[in-house]
């Protein structure tokens, strides 16, 4: 699967949930969206722990000094 933005990939993992919940769809096309929405998660989940990890640095980053003599 190509590397797609956080947006894209997350719109396109709802596009499947609504799908695999309102149609009936036959097992091997069913397994395959799952397959699909499985590895969706895991990219948003994988993007989302890095921004949070990025978050977190630059939180507890020293903050400049300010010359208060100034």
């Amino acid at each position: 699967m190509n590397e797609t933005g956080f947006e894209e990939s997350l719109g396109r993992l709802e596009a499947l949930v609504q799908r695999l919940e309102r149609e009936n769809l036959p097992l091997e096309e069913g397994l395959r969206a799952f397959e699909e929405g499985i590895t969706l998660a895991r990219q948003c989940q994988a993007r989302l722990d890095a921004a949070e990890r990025t978050i977190e640095l630059l939180s507890v980053a020293d903050p400049p000094s300010v010359d208060r003599d100034a």
